[in-house]
Order: structure tokens, then sequence, then C-alpha cells
């Protein structure tokens, strides 16, 4: 058993760890066996992750495909309720003329883009668009990544707010990239339309 891992001979005789391990206190392994099962150790311990890493993709992959499944595709009822309540959780309440939503994540600006085409019939040319970026950002590249995300004309937007602080001061993990885009729609006759929606949903639940 010369050159055999502790839980080779473990293996082997059928003894506890500490009855080897008093047994072999004076045949210590040498450098280069220590080297070669340590490096084994680590292998071992790669294929593990990698094994756990693939099981974990594959669930997820699952269960993404069963909620797809379940959400698409959309009927214009389910379009609706859902861009009313994105717009109850990151939209503007206080004006019944003008409907505002904010928000750092592209596909959500897109899907509320698309919500105001589809559900409210409100042409996208006639949107109007501000950002809210840091000191340390470039305006004219920022306006180029939203104007490709949300495919809009470049005069769409108007003269952006500009924060004192720095993009880099920011500790958040995500977020924040390209900075706030602020999509802005002046219509009374859609934003009574919104607001009272939201009102109904507010007064069901709380009766």
């Amino acid at each position: 058993m010369e050159g055999y891992s502790y839980s080779q001979i473990k293996k082997e005789l059928g003894v506890s760890k500490s009855t080897l391990s008093a047994w072999l206190k004076h045949y210590p392994l040498s450098d280069e066996r220590i080297a070669e099962l340590t490096s084994k150790n680590h292998q071992r311990i790669e294929n593990y992750i990698k094994t756990r890493r693939a099981q974990k993709e594959k669930i997820l992959k699952e269960f993404y495909d069963r909620e797809k499944s379940a959400i698409f595709p959309l009927s214009k009822r389910d379009l609706f309720i859902a861009g009313l309540f994105l717009y109850w959780g990151e939209g503007g309440k206080t004006k019944e003329s003008e409907l505002v939503f904010s928000n750092t994540n592209p596909a959500m600006v897109k899907f509320y883009m698309y919500w105001m085409g589809k559900s409210l019939g409100f042409e996208k040319q006639k949107i109007k668009i501000k950002l809210h970026l840091y000191k340390d950002m470039l305006i004219e590249k920022e306006i180029n990544f939203w104007s490709k995300e949300l495919g809009v004309k470049k005069s769409q937007f108007i003269k952006p707010y500009i924060k004192k602080s720095n993009k880099g001061d920011i500790t958040y993990k995500s977020g924040f990239g390209h900075g706030t885009c602020n999509v802005a729609v002046a219509n009374a006759i859609l934003g009574k339309k919104v607001l009272m929606g939201l009102k109904a949903i507010e007064d069901y639940f709380n009766n």
C-alpha cells in the first residue's frame, strides 16, 4: 500500500481514521506523493463543482421552460393588467395629464413602451425620453445606447439630468450601468385611464 492515501488505506483495511493515524504517524507521505494526492483532490473538487453547476442549470432550465409556457402568449387582458402593475410600481402618479415611467433596466423600459403601444394605442414616435446620468458618464454615448435599445430617434431625447455624483461611487452590484431612463407621455386621456385603473385595483384590495 505504499503511496496510498488515507482514504484508500481505510477502504482496504476497514479501520477508522484515528486508528490509521496512530499506525502511520511515524511514516509520513513524501512531498511528491502529497503533491500528487493534493492535485487529485483539486481535480475531484473541480469535477464536483462542475457536476453541481450542471445540475443547477438543468433544474433552472426546466423551471424556465415551464414558466415560459405558462406565461406566453399574453392575451390582450394579460398585457393590460401586467402593464398596470408595472406602472403602479415604477410609474409617476402625481399628474393625471402625464404618464412617466422610470427604470434602469432596458428590458423593463422596452416592455413599458410595448404596453403603451399595444394596450393604450400610443405611438412610440410621440414619446419623450429624459435620462438621469452621473457626471462621469458620456451623454452622447448613453443617448446612443438607449436610442438603439428602445428603437427611438435621438431627437426624442430631451436634455438629460446630470447627477453630481459619479457612477463609480455606486456600490450596487447591478443596474445603473447606463443611467435611469425616464419615458414621458403627455396625454390627459391616457393618464386618467391608467391612474383610474390603478385606483380600481387599490380599492378592490383595500375593501
